[in-house]
This record gives structure tokens, C-alpha cells and sequence, in this order.
């Protein structure tokens, strides 16, 4: 069985984060874990995202996922399968 991890990279993170939001849930089914990582601290929110995502959908419902991603300005998107 072969897993796939998808980070996804992205500027503008408040600005974009409810678009990105309704594509995770939209594709919530095929997301075993997610994580999300920005700067921050008591003086800072870093307004650039991290986002690691575990799939454990099909070749086409991860390429769905990916597409609608893509429809985000300033997003990152890589992939790999181990």
C-alpha cells in the first residue's frame, strides 16, 4: 500500500485560509492527517502557511484535490508517494 503526502505552501495565509478550508473539508475523506504549521508568537502571526497533508485516496480524488488547490493565488502544492 503506498502512502502519499501532499505540502501544500501558502502566501496569504489569512487572507486565503476559509477558501482553503472548504477544499480540505470538501476533501476530508481522503485526508488521514493533517498538520499546520505558521510562525508564530506574541508579537507575530507569519502570514505564510504550512500544510502537511497523509492521503489515502485514489490517483483521481487526490488529482481533485490537488486541482481545486491550485484554484488558490500564491499556493505551493508538491506530492510524493512512499
Amino acid at each position: 500500500m503506498k502512502t502519499t503526502i501532499m505540502a501544500i505552501a501558502l502566501e496569504g495565509r489569512n487572507r486565503f485560509a476559509p477558501n482553503l478550508q472548504e477544499i480540505l473539508t470538501k476533501h476530508g475523506c481522503i485526508i488521514s492527517m493533517r498538520l499546520g504549521l505558521h510562525e508564530a508568537s506574541k508579537d507575530l502571526c507569519a502570514d505564510r502557511g504550512l500544510i502537511i497533508l497523509q492521503l489515502s485516496g485514489e490517483e483521481k480524488e487526490i488529482s481533485n484535490l490537488k486541482e481545486d488547490l491550485s484554484k488558490i493565488e500564491d499556493i505551493k502544492i508538491n506530492t510524493m508517494c512512499i
